[in-house]
């Protein structure tokens, strides 16, 4: 499978089946990533981590630390797309990383991007 990244009206087509997404709280200030696998169904979270916990971001009901990270796997259905709307607040994007290299996306105010499967 394939992924693609709709940002700017233009399109990135990622050769990838996993990728990693994280980025930084708007309010405390700390990492937090998410791991997904690119399916036919859409995009699966496979597993969800915090480098800490505060406003809005408590970690999931059975994460475990794990060398200062709260780390755990979600049970969600798989998402046809996540929609990032960057706020400015934090200082910088998001940073998508797969197999090939890393992307920064979404790092000025009001950018908005897609990322979903290619089909």
């Amino acid at each position: 499978m394939s992924l693609c990244v709709l940002t700017a009206g233009k399109v990135a087509v990622i050769a990838a089946s996993s990728f990693t997404l994280s980025w930084t709280h708007s309010v405390e200030k700390v990492e937090w990533r998410e791991n997904y696998h690119v399916t036919p169904a859409g995009l699966q979270l496979e597993e969800a981590a915090i480098k800490g916990s505060g406003a809005g971001m408590e970690p999931g009901p059975d994460a475990a630390l794990e060398n200062g990270w709260w780390v755990w796997q979600p049970q969600l259905a798989a998402l046809p797309r996540l929609t990032l709307a960057a706020s400015g607040a934090t200082g910088a994007g998001w940073r998508l990383c797969h197999a090939g290299g890393c992307l920064t996306l979404g790092e000025k105010t009001g950018d908005e991007v897609v990322v979903e499967p290619c089909g």
